[in-house]
């Protein structure tokens, strides 16, 4: 067997570019603190009363944002089971997203039994 001298740290720079990469991207993203998403109008429209309101949000191109971190459905559906059912929830959805994209979201709202639901909309 060969005797190591030296270890071989290039692997290990590479691992940590790549990690820095991800890391300043999603700062930017975070930074910025908004997802692009274009609220239907309500001539009737409230602002959300609670205080510890869990932010659902759903863009035109069909991703979900949980607490505006991007989530799958099954991730969501999973986040939102270790919940209390009475726990306010704020859906944020693009006026432009398909309506097939935001059934399956109310599905699994009415399936877990969220009983604090409100959907954002903004004044005209």
């Amino acid at each position: 067997m060969k005797k190591f001298d030296q270890i071989n740290v290039i692997p290990f720079i590479d691992i940590m570019l790549v990690a820095l990469a991800i890391v300043l991207t999603t700062a930017t993203f975070i930074s910025q603190g908004v997802i692009d998403i274009n609220l239907p109008p309500a001539q009737h429209a409230d602002n959300p009363s609670a205080e510890h309101t869990i932010e659902i949000s759903l863009n035109a191109q069909g991703q979900f944002y949980y607490q505006q971190q991007a989530v799958s459905l099954v991730q969501l559906e999973q986040r939102l089971k270790i919940l209390a059912k009475t726990t306010p929830l704020l859906l944020k959805i693009d006026k432009k997203a398909a309506f097939g994209q935001f059934t399956p979201l109310l599905d699994s709202l009415r399936h877990l039994q969220f009983s604090h639901v409100e959907i954002a909309t903004e004044q005209p």
